[in-house]
């Protein structure tokens, strides 16, 4: 598909082209505590915007189930994150798929690992879960994975390499729609240098890169409020770095700028899009989003470009 898709690539005229073709379809999340403080998110989202709803460690999965629904009755593309290792077990698996497809009518999820350090049931990683055949007997056919082009702290590269076969392995003999979904990156250097090599290595699941959203300090904190502190302990602790070049980071308009050309220019690139992580400042990323979807920005010059549109 991503080969198909790929050799129908034109030569580019318009240099801004690129960028909004990466933005056209963009995706955002929020959590079921950040959630519960907007009182609609029609208010703040366009109908039909894929919103994925993160499971942070130590949350209740009955949060997520209702978010999901709450957000499917208000128009929006739901997509929750199932995440193996704060599972019980299938029976929870079952019912959790259960209420999704039939209150929400979901069809897509993402299948994460998680991140706390030991299962709290039986399920220690995302293929134990895609094994047991219950996405599938909820039509849920289109399941996102994780995708780490710049490393994980809990698992090793190898360990990571082996995942992304079996995945796609997996794809190719059950039918599912699998895609990846990657942690939020600042660079677009290391990501083209990972998709070369996994590309190499056989992937060829469809990628969408994540992206920081406009965060400022303020929304940050009001985002590690709403996440508990244990959760946000584990969060700075594992992302110290990347919060302090978050905090430089006014907009990531250089990243999805030459994320846009390597789209462009490489017929075998795996990037199909971008997924927006807003860290609490889910109304201006989606506001400035929306706007590069649309257009309009101009270009800086310097490799980057500015929205002109009002993001108040």
């Amino acid at each position: 598909m991503i080969i198909a898709e790929a050799s129908s690539r034109k030569h580019v005229s318009d240099p801004a082209e690129p960028i909004r073709n990466l933005c056209a379809q963009f995706s955002l999340e929020t959590t079921p505590a950040t959630a519960a403080k907007v009182s609609s998110f029609r208010d703040i989202l366009r109908e039909g915007t894929k919103v994925y709803i993160a499971f942070l460690p130590g949350s209740d999965i009955a949060d997520t189930v209702a978010t999901t629904i709450r957000l499917c009755r208000e128009g929006f593309r739901s997509v929750p994150h199932i995440a193996a290792r704060s599972l019980r077990d299938r029976k929870q698996l079952d019912e959790t798929l259960r209420r999704m497809a039939g209150e929400a009518g979901i069809d897509e999820v993402l299948c994460i690992g998680g991140g706390v350090p030991k299962p709290v049931g039986d399920f220690s990683d995302s293929m134990q879960m895609l094994e047991t055949g219950l996405f599938d007997r909820y039509g849920i056919r289109r399941i996102g994975v994780a995708g780490h082009p710049e490393g994980s702290p809990d698992i090793s590269d190898s360990a990571i390499a082996s995942a992304l076969a079996w995945k796609n392995a997996f794809a190719q003999r059950t039918g599912a729609e699998l895609y990846v979904l990657t942690q939020f990156c600042f660079e677009a250097a290391p990501i083209i240098a990972w998709d070369r090599k996994i590309r190499a290595a056989g992937n060829r699941l469809p990628i969408r890169i994540g992206v920081p959203g406009l965060a400022t300090i303020k929304t940050l904190a009001a985002y590690a409020r709403a996440c508990g502190i244990g959760a946000s302990a584990t969060f700075v602790l594992k992302q110290a770095k990347n919060i302090t070049k978050l905090m430089a980071l006014s907009t990531p308009d250089k990243l999805i700028a030459d994320l846009a050309a390597y789209k462009a220019a490489d017929r075998d690139c795996g990037i199909v899009g971008c997924h927006m992580y807003p860290f609490g400042g889910l109304k201006k990323t989606a506001a400035w989003g929306y706007a590069v979807a649309d257009g309009k920005f101009d270009l800086d010059g310097n490799g980057g470009f500015r929205v002109t549109a009002d993001l108040a």
